[in-house]
């Protein structure tokens, strides 16, 4: 299973030049107030290569390295950035071709009133990181106990079509 050329294009298009470009179409001002915050969504994916979302797996990486980078950036400013990474959450992603639908989430996909909360939490503390949920901070943790081939092909016998 691979996405069209277009398609996958498309969609670190909009992962990756969509958020630089908003971020520094903003900044300027939040910069210039020495006031602001940005908080961006990325996703546990960013913390691993995950085979049959390939492309999606690596926007999510960029997203979470461009974030936490910009927080230290812009700590002199008092303009706090958010990374935000939840796990499965209950929208309609999985109905517009996402595959995440079929793995079952510990504790069931978080309602997304709870990943806005655990982020705006994280904006009043200044910023930085954030992955909701702790069995979600406990699954990123473990991979540090294997070997990442190991990890990755247990990722892709999860994410085979």
């Amino acid at each position: 299973w691979v996405l069209p050329l277009e398609k996958q294009s498309a969609m670190m298009r909009l992962q990756i030049e969509t958020l630089i470009e908003l971020t520094f179409r903003l900044l300027p001002e939040m910069i210039e107030r020495r006031h602001g915050g940005i908080i961006n969504v990325s996703s546990m994916t960013g913390f691993q290569p995950i085979p049959y979302a390939t492309a999606y797996a690596a926007t999510k990486a960029f997203m979470n390295s461009f974030s936490m980078a910009l927080r230290e950036e812009l700590k002199p400013y008092n303009v706090a950035v958010v990374t935000l990474c939840p796990g499965g959450t209950k929208t309609n992603f999985v109905n517009i071709g996402a595959r995440q639908g079929r793995h079952k989430f510990p504790g069931g996909p978080q309602p997304p009133e709870e990943v806005v909360e655990s982020g705006l939490k994280q904006l009043q503390r200044g910023g930085g990181l954030v992955v909701p949920r702790f069995v979600n901070k406990a699954s990123i943790f473990s991979q540090r106990f294997l070997p990442r081939s190991s990890f990755v092909k247990l990722l892709g016998k999860m994410s085979r079509p």
